[in-house]
C-alpha cells in the first residue's frame, strides 16, 4: 500500500498540466479512480468526506480541487492542511489553480517541493511548438499557417494539440499545410465546449448559445459539467475586471490569470462590456442556483432548465 501525497500545480499551461496529471496517473498504476472538483462549488466537507473515504471500486485514486485561488478561509485551510499531513494512502490529492500562486498557508502546508507552476509558452516558443508538432506528425506547414493557427487557438499546448491533430485529419499529410486551410478548416474542425459557449455569452449572443448548449447536450455532456466550465469563466472575469480596475491589466498579469492569447482576451473584453463586477456576482450566483436545479431536476428536465439559464444569463 503505497502512502497518500498532495500537490500543487499553477500556471495558465493546460497541456504540460494535463501531462503532469498523467505521470501521476501512471505513479498510481494507470487507472486510478478520478474525481474533480471546483472549490466553491461543492462544499469543501463533501470534498473532504470523499477525500478521507477510500474507493470501494479501485485501489488508488486521483483527486484535484480546481480554483483552489478561491480557498482563504481559516477554517478551510486548516481542514485541508490537517489532511495533507495525514493523507489516505493510496491517494495522490492535487490542488490545481490558472493563477500563480494560492494562501500562502497552504502553500506552506504542501511545502515548495510540491508546488509546480506551469507557465504559457512565450511568442518564440509556440512557434517552435507549432513547427515541431507537425515536424513530428510527417506534416509540412507554411509560416502564415502557424501565425493563423496561433491566432485563432487559445494559449495552451493542449488545445494547440487537439486542434492541431484535427486539422491534419481533415486534410491529410501529403502536402504542405496553407494559410488558406487553416482559414478554411480550422474554425470548422473545433468541438464546441464550455469555452466557446462562453464565447458566446460574452458577445449575448442567446441564439447561438443555445444552439451550442443544445449541441454539448446530445453529445452527453453533463450540464453539470458546463456549468462548472462556464463558473470557470466567470470567475477569471472577474479577474479581468479587478485587474482593469486597478490599472493593472499588463501582458504580464493576464498571462498570470490565463488571459495570454489575444483571441482569448477578446471574450473577456466583450464579456467585461456587458457584465460589471456585480453582474459576474449575480452571474455565479445564477449558476450555483441552476446547479443546484438540475442535480435534483432529473434528465427529463435538462434541456429547458438550461434554456431558461441561458436566457436569465444573457439577459442579467
Amino acid at each position: 500500500m503505497a502512502k497518500g501525497s498532495s500537490c500543487l500545480f499553477l500556471g495558465p499551461e493546460i497541456g504540460e498540466k494535463q501531462e503532469a496529471l498523467q505521470e501521476l496517473r501512471k505513479k498510481l498504476g494507470g487507472n486510478p479512480e478520478e474525481y474533480s472538483f471546483y472549490f466553491g462549488e461543492t462544499p469543501l466537507n463533501q470534498i473532504l468526506s470523499v477525500l478521507l473515504n477510500g474507493s470501494l471500486f479501485a485501489d488508488a485514486r486521483l483527486i484535484q480541487i480546481k480554483n483552489a485561488e478561491s480557498i482563504k478561509k481559516k477554517e478551510d485551510i486548516e481542514a485541508l492542511a490537517a489532511y495533507i499531513k495525514a493523507p489516505q494512502d493510496n491517494t495522490i490529492l492535487v490542488l490545481v489553480s490558472d493563477h500563480t500562486g494560492v494562501d500562502k498557508r497552504l502553500e506552506k502546508a504542501l511545502g515548495p517541493r510540491e508546488k509546480r507552476i506551469f507557465w504559457e509558452l512565450f511568442e518564440n516558443q509556440k512557434t517552435q511548438w507549432l513547427e515541431n508538432f507537425f515536424r513530428r506528425e510527417g506534416c509540412v506547414i507554411d509560416k502564415d499557417a502557424v501565425e493563423a493557427i496561433l491566432a485563432l487557438i487559445e494559449n495552451n499546448t493542449d488545445a494547440l494539440r487537439r486542434e492541431c491533430s484535427r486539422l491534419i485529419l481533415f486534410l491529410g499529410k501529403d502536402r504542405p499545410i496553407s494559410l488558406k486551410d487553416v482559414e478554411k478548416w480550422l474554425p470548422h474542425s473545433r468541438e464546441e465546449s464550455a469555452f466557446t459557449l462562453f464565447s458566446r455569452i460574452a458577445r449575448g449572443e442567446l441564439e447561438k448559445s443555445l444552439t451550442i448548449c443544445r449541441s454539448l447536450l446530445a453529445a452527453r455532456e453533463a450540464p453539470q459539467a458546463i456549468l462548472a466550465g462556464l463558473s470557470w469563466c466567470f470567475h477569471r472575469l472577474r479577474d479581468y475586471e479587478r485587474l482593469v480596475s486597478s490599472g493593472g491589466a499588463s501582458d504580464f498579469e493576464l498571462k498570470k490569470i490565463g488571459l495570454g492569447s489575444s483571441r482569448v482576451r477578446e471574450d473577456y473584453i466583450q464579456a467585461s462590456r456587458r457584465y460589471s463586477l456585480a453582474a459576474v456576482d449575480r452571474a455565479l450566483a445564477l449558476l450555483a442556483r441552476y446547479d443546484i436545479m438540475l442535480r435534483s431536476g432529473g434528465r427529463t428536465l435538462e434541456g429547458l432548465l438550461m434554456d431558461l439559464f441561458l436566457f436569465k444569463l444573457i439577459v442579467l
